[in-house]
């Protein structure tokens, strides 16, 4: 049915006009805008597969290693191996680049498609996406941590750079297109805008990593409250510059349970415990198949047989602080207490010099031992406390409790609080503790249990203050066979070799294998064998079979090798054989819990995976094309998937604009409502899980007001300047027309403001951090940050159509 409407839609780039355009019915108007707007919704699920390809890839680049020798005076060099991409600067580059690839792709592709003239659909979306991504799922996140659970953000410093500088973001956007050439982008601004994006990442690399200022603050060694030796600078405990150290030790004083630790057999039992700490670890890093028992072994005979360490040893520990953000090696030299066991006597000794403590017929308690090393999977443990000297035959009590050190009570430890009662005669209680597993990688990380009250007439001795230190088994593992030797006969036929996993099983780990021939010749003895082992994740056992040839004459025995070479950790598919298979695969969900020893049971694919599947089986075919990200390190599927995020992208911008202009909708209040919602869904549940799963908020919501930041001096930076920069070859001026935007950046500011005001309120003790807490709190924040959002959409699309004047 014709009709008196007309459709004043703008040819697109990519997807053509429907025709015709004039003389259409309101009918026909309907139905062609419900037909774009599920062709958005299907595109918006098509850019978030290939969107998925393009994480994978950027995954696979930034976990690349290298290796780095360390040297130390008087001993051989070490190789340790360190992440090549720092967490904070993979964070604000490629990952952000990752997950807000279509908002900036959208902005550049929209200007193209213009001409080089400005247009309203892409800086929309951006600004959109920020508003979306600062309110509504900030609001998600603090709303799902589950009540009187709370998440803080653990790197603050690099949360007030980023959101210095997401905030700034929008109020340079106002001043260059209002201020300093109001309706005129020039070109100096459009190519210091996109400046301002590698200005952001060096600023939080920088906190990051406390470079810069403080290098020249002063540092010195302090007791903390504690009783542990920190490294302080200028109030911080943290290291984070080399240093050579002056009178480190001179600032010890005595702890509040009576130890004597201002003695000089104090101090040099101090240096002796930094010495067996750090020399446990590099003995963990060469022998990673012994026991800990074996190691701390190990660590006791080669401290003992060195003496005290030379000063030149804590200038190595500090530069390998400045060498990566937790990857080269696990910071145990500030995070543990002594193991006095190995020293007592020495300590003992340096008591009865300066206080005769059998003349006064003490009884002294203490743990025994001082230090405790566990895998974060070790469940509960027992921690001893040794009652000695003085009259035995009575009773005595001491309480305990645990103090937090890097680990959490609640997060990474049950925390733990009573009395100890000695009985007439009784020398040795035991406190049981308990160790949390989760399933994220951490750092080891260390927490305390601490001595107090003891009853008279007995005194506290050292060590009052034990500590115990989580090893964490949550990272890739190391891979071996369980028998060095294995005897076999010629008529075993084909035998299962095993290949264990252990000390952790994170990820997806391909192990190549070969059998290299010793006096066994392959053919004639055995079978040649050459392949890979996939281990999936969790996936702790795999084996390989080797063929035995059974020869009728005597031979004496022969022997040939089985070699396991560098593990290579999987972040995508391995083979476009898999990706296929993947595409073409209804999954079916979650694997269900079996009995123990048997194997996990997947569920059965229910309605909504069937129909999931069909709907989006054009697009995992699709994207199945892009190269696996085990060719060229990632680099060529990361090139293939941004090129096809950029097709997408260019058919969204199309479809979006058509939708808009078809029900009569301003690219703006498209771009802001529409197009912003659909591109950052994703991003949504991912926060979401972020949450939940992590410890701490900086993966939901200090990555948010990074985000933010990068899409402006990306998405609009490198838009505008190309745009800027062909129109002054021109000769001509960029137009801007900064009413609506400048309208938004504005609001939009002073929203961004009061929501970082709200969540530095979060961090007070009364609710405990940025996410969670009380179930009113929680409520109320999540209920404030939404309405910021509506509020924030209803103002933009009353200035849009001028129902409220802009400026």
């Amino acid at each position: 049915m014709r009709g008196n409407y007309s459709v004043h839609c703008v040819p697109g780039l990519v997807v053509p006009l429907w025709s015709p355009v004039s003389n259409i019915g309101l009918v026909d108007i309907v139905f062609r805008g419900t037909i774009y707007f599920l062709a958005l919704l299907y595109l918006f699920i098509g850019v978030s597969i290939i969107s998925d390809r393009f994480m994978a890839a950027i995954e696979v680049i930034t976990s690349k290693e290298k290796e780095l020798v360390v040297r130390r005076p008087g001993r051989e060099p070490q190789i340790v191996i360190v992440r090549v991409w720092n967490e904070t600067v993979a964070n604000l580059t490629l990952m952000a680049l990752g997950s807000s690839a279509p908002e900036i792709l959208l902005s550049i592709i929209e200007i193209w498609a213009k001409n080089f003239q400005a247009g309203e659909l892409g800086p929309g979306t951006i600004v959109g996406s920020a508003a979306y991504n600062l309110f509504v799922i900030i609001s998600l996140c603090v709303f799902v941590i589950p009540s009187g659970e709370t998440r803080k953000i653990k790197h603050l410093r690099v949360f007030f750079v980023t959101a210095t500088w997401s905030i700034f973001a929008y109020v340079w956007l106002y001043v260059i297109l209002a201020v300093s050439s109001p309706g005129v982008l020039e070109v100096w601004e459009g190519i210091l805008t996109f400046s301002f994006f590698p200005a952001t990442v060096l600023t939080a690399y920088v906190a990051d990593r406390r470079l810069l200022i403080y290098k020249y603050l002063h540092k010195g060694y302090r007791m903390n409250k504690r009783g542990v030796i920190v490294q302080a600078e200028a109030g911080d405990s943290e290291i984070g510059v080399e240093l050579e150290i002056k009178t480190q030790l001179d600032a010890i004083s005595a702890d509040d349970t009576g130890d004597t630790d201002d003695t000089p057999e104090a101090r040099e039992f101090e240096q002796t415990r930094r010495d067996y700490i750090n020399t446990l670890r590099e003995l963990r890093k060469k022998n990673p198949t012994l026991s800990l028992e074996q190691l701390e072994v190990m660590a006791h005979e080669e401290v003992l047989g060195k003496g005290p360490k030379s000063r030149a040893f804590y200038r190595v520990q500090a530069t390998r602080k400045m060498v990566g953000a937790g990857n080269l090696s696990r910071k145990i030299s500030e995070r543990a207490q002594s193991d006095l066991s190995e020293v007592k006597a020495e300590l003992q000794r340096a008591e009865a010099e300066s206080v005769d403590i059998e003349s006064i017929n003490a009884t002294r308690i203490f743990f025994e031992p001082g230090h405790y090393t566990v895998m974060e999977n070790v469940g509960t443990f027992e921690v001893g406390v040794t009652r000695v000297g003085g009259d035995l035959t009575k009773p005595c009590t001491v309480d305990y409790c645990t103090e937090d050190g890097s680990a959490e009570a609640g997060s990474d430890y049950i925390p733990a609080k009573g009395t100890l009662t000695f009985a007439p005669g009784e020398t040795r209680k035991t406190i049981q503790l308990s160790v949390i597993d989760d399933e994220i990688f951490e750092e080891d990380e260390h927490f305390y249990v601490r001595l107090s009250n003891c009853s008279q007439p007995a005194m506290l001795a050292s060590p009052s203050l034990a500590t115990v230190m989580i090893l964490d088994d949550d990272h890739s593992g190391i891979f071996g066979f369980p028998e060095r030797d294995v005897e076999l006969v010629e008529s075993v036929g084909q035998y299962p070799l095993r290949v264990v996993r252990y000390s952790g099983a994170r990820g997806r780990v391909v192990v190549p294998y070969r059998t290299v021939e010793g006096t066994a010749k392959p053919g004639k003895q055995y079978m040649h064998s050459e392949g890979t082992l996939t281990f999936e994740d969790n996936q702790t056992e795999k084996t390989i079979f080797l063929t035995i040839i059974e020869e009728d004459s005597y031979e004496k025995d022969a022997l040939f090798y089985v070699e396991l070479d560098e593990p290579q950790l999987q972040g995508g598919t391995s083979s476009w054989k898999e990706q296929f298979t993947e595409a073409l695969t209804v999954s079916g969900g979650d694997e269900d819990e079996a009995e123990e020893g048997a194997e996990p049971r997947v569920s059965s694919p229910s309605p909504a995976d069937y129909l999931m599947h069909s709907l989006t089986i054009f697009w995992k075919v699709l994207f199945a094309f892009v190269p696996p990200t085990d060719i060229a390190g990632g680099y060529l599927s990361f090139v293939v998937s941004i090129f096809g995020i950029g097709v997408v992208t260019a058919v969204i911008g199309d479809i979006a604009s058509y939708f808009g202009c078809t029900l009569g909708i301003k690219d703006s209040v498209t771009a802001v409502v529409f197009v912003a919602l659909g591109t950052s869904i994703p991003d949504t549940f991912a926060s979401k899980v972020a949450a939940c799963q992590d410890k701490y908020a900086d993966a939901s919501v200090g990555n948010v007001t990074g985000s933010n930041a990068v899409n402006v001096f990306l998405g609009i930076g490198i838009a505008w300047s190309i745009a800027a920069i062909y129109h002054a070859r021109n000769g001509d001026p960029f137009v801007v027309e900064p009413g609506n935007l400048a309208f938004s950046v504005t609001l939009f500011c002073t929203e961004a403001c009061l929501v970082i005001v709200v969540l530095l309120v979060r961090r007070t003790k009364s609710i405990g951090g940025e996410l969670g807490g009380p179930f009113v709190p929680k409520v109320v924040t999540s209920a404030i940050l939404f309405s910021l959002w509506l509020f924030y959409l209803v103002m933009s699309t009353l200035e849009a159509y001028g129902v409220i004047q802009g400026f």
